[in-house]
Order: C-alpha cells, then structure tokens, then sequence
C-alpha cells in the first residue's frame, strides 16, 4: 500500500508576515531624484525627436570665433594678459551659447500650460521642485551638447585648450549648473507674466545686458566703474571665469565659482518652483 504523501511543511508565521506585509514607501527624499532623472529624461527626448535647434544654435557661436575672435586677434585692442584674443574669447562663446539656450526655456513651459499637460503635471506627486529640477538640468545637457560643439570649433581653429578629464568634467558642471539657472530665470520670468510673447520680450531684453555686462568679451579691468560692479552680481561673469581657468589654465576663483554658481541654481530652483502654480491657474 502507498504511503501517503507528505503533508506540506507550514509556513512560519514570522514568513507569513513578511508576505502579508505592504512594501513601504520610499522616503520622499529617497523618491526626489527619481522623479528629477524622469522629468529630465522626458526633456531630453524632445531632443532625440528634433535636433534641428542644436545645428541651428552651432551657427551663432562658429561665427562669434570666425569672425569677431579672428579680427579681433589681429586688432590686438583689448588687453588679455598675453592671451590670443580667441583663446580668451572661447570660454565666453562656450557660456554664452548655454545662455541663450537656457534663457527662453520658459516659453516652453508657457507651451505645456496652454497645452494642458503642465496642469497634469501637477496633480501627480511629483514634487514641483524635481518638476522644475528637472527641466533645468535638461537645459543643461542641452546646453552641454552645444558646449562640445563650441570646443571642437575652438579646436579647430587653433585655440590652445586643455584635453585633462578631470578638467573637462568640471566644464560640464560649470555649464550644466550656469544654464540651470538661467533656465529657472526664464521659468520664473514665465510665472510672473504669464505670456509667451512677453516673455519673449523680456528674455530678449535681458540676453544682451548678461552677455556685455559680464567678462565674456573684455577683462574686468577695461569697464567702467558701473559696469564692474554690474559683472561682479552676474552670474555668467562667474561661470566665464570658471570656463577660463578650467580650459586655458588662467587665475581663476574656482571655489568662489562653483560656490556662486551653485547657490545660483538653488535659488533659481526655488524661485522658479514658488512661482509655478500661478502658471497652472
């Protein structure tokens, strides 16, 4: 006669209750940059879909280093510190083209509210930080793939830059943190006036005054008084000075740099983020 077959071993209670119990949710520091690497990830994938804006955007810098950089080497009118003039030019090419991406970014946030996605985007539990997080640090790698473009132009035309990785790992910072805050300058501009043709205005009225009002084109020592002191409250003025000392190995205040840089970005953040649920009313 068979025997009969073996009675299946109990479970444990203490197994039990591990199955039974829910798992438990992250804490929501734990869940921020998560929901910060999606929302950058779905920025960047407008990118893969369109490059059309990077080749377009490569013109106005190639032409900054072809035609001002190489006349203005010859002309020899601005002092450099023993610099040829479009050694010194290239690192302010390389932040002003991660300007002028960053600074209009928030007529695509305007976009997405008339759309009715921004409206949806808020009724998730996605954090409104990591939502304007995460488009400034899209900017940033846009910004980034545009600073490449500018290097290997600069490159080419003889500029003497550095090829050190360490080096050129903190010009990807530098260029990611400038344009994350100019990105949450425009977003912020973009929950004041609520419109994209204004907001058009102002970021064209403010993309000019940043760009000559900074170290950019001249050392500190040729402008005027007033002049210095508005370059000295720029934000790109540091990111410029960064750009030099990391690429052609010129004094530069690293620290101060990054240290301005950074509270830039954090506070563009914050702004940009308090400023948000105005544009969704």
């Amino acid at each position: 006669m068979s025997e009969a077959p073996a009675a299946p071993q109990a479970v444990s209670a203490d197994r039990t209750a591990l199955l039974l119990k829910p798992p438990q949710p992250r804490a929501g520091w734990r869940l921020f940059p998560a929901r910060v690497g999606a929302m950058c990830a779905v920025e960047l994938q407008k990118l893969r879909h369109d490059r059309t804006e990077l080749y377009t955007r490569a013109v106005q810098p190639a032409l900054w280093l072809l035609i001002f950089g190489q006349t203005f080497t010859r002309i020899k009118a601005i002092p450099t510190g023993g610099l040829p003039y479009i050694d010194y030019l290239a690192p302010g090419i390389i932040a002003q083209s991660a300007m002028f991406i960053a600074i209009f970014y928030g007529i695509q946030i305007i976009w997405e509210r008339d759309a009715g996605i921004l409206s949806k985007l808020l009724v998730t539990p996605t954090p409104r930080s990591a939502l304007i997080t995460g488009k400034a640090f899209a900017a940033g790698v846009k910004s980034l793939v545009q600073a490449v473009v500018v290097i290997l132009i600069a490159a080419v035309l003889g500029v003497a830059l550095t090829w050190n990785p360490l080096e050129l790992l903190g010009v990807a910072v530098v260029v990611v943190l400038g344009s994350a805050f100019f990105s949450c300058l425009s977003m912020t501009i973009a929950g004041i006036v609520l419109s994209r043709d204004r907001l058009m205005g102002f970021g064209q009225a403010i993309t000019m005054p940043l760009f000559f009002g900074s170290n950019a084109l001249y050392p500190l020592s040729v402008m005027p008084g007033w002049l210095q002191a508005v370059s000295k409250v720029n934000p790109l003025s540091y990111q410029v000075d960064a750009l030099r000392g990391l690429l052609l190995g010129t004094p530069a205040h690293l620290a101060l740099d990054f240290a301005v840089l950074f509270v830039a970005a954090a506070l563009g953040i914050t702004a940009a983020s308090s400023l948000l649920g105005r544009l969704a009313r």
